[in-house]
């Protein structure tokens, strides 16, 4: 597969994919005897995997470790499923935090006409 058809499948740039072999978020992709990269199907599950870790905020050194790891074989399992269960604990507290900021907006919202200008008219000054 293409690095353009991966890009489209994964929505991502070429940029990005060349950037997370270099850093080493997915293992070395598998060369043409030309020198163009050649994904394979594992190659595209480890990028969907990377941007979906990303996408819940995992650090790019939190993935680098794991990756790392997952080279080592089922001897590191408990260390990855480590990794794993911290990052997922950070995001819940992550998601909690922004549940609370939702709930604060959708009160101010829903009372904003009764009480919020009036509030703001007696508390803010104009920038």
């Amino acid at each position: 597969m293409t690095i353009a058809q991966v890009c489209k499948r994964c929505n991502v740039t070429a940029d990005t994919l060349r950037y997370y072999e270099r850093v080493g978020l997915i293992p070395a992709v598998r060369r043409s005897p030309s020198g163009i990269r050649d994904y394979t199907e594992g190659d595209v599950n480890w990028v969907t995997f990377i941007r979906h870790m990303r996408a819940a905020g995992l650090q790019v050194s939190a993935l680098a470790r794991y990756v790392g790891l997952f080279r080592k074989g089922d001897a590191s399992l408990a260390e990855r499923k480590d990794i794993l269960i911290r990052q997922r604990d950070l995001l819940a507290k992550r998601m909690e935090a922004q549940r609370e900021v939702l709930a604060r907006l959708d009160a101010k919202i829903a009372n904003y006409e009764e009480r919020c200008v009036a509030w703001e008219r007696a508390h803010l000054r104009k920038p």
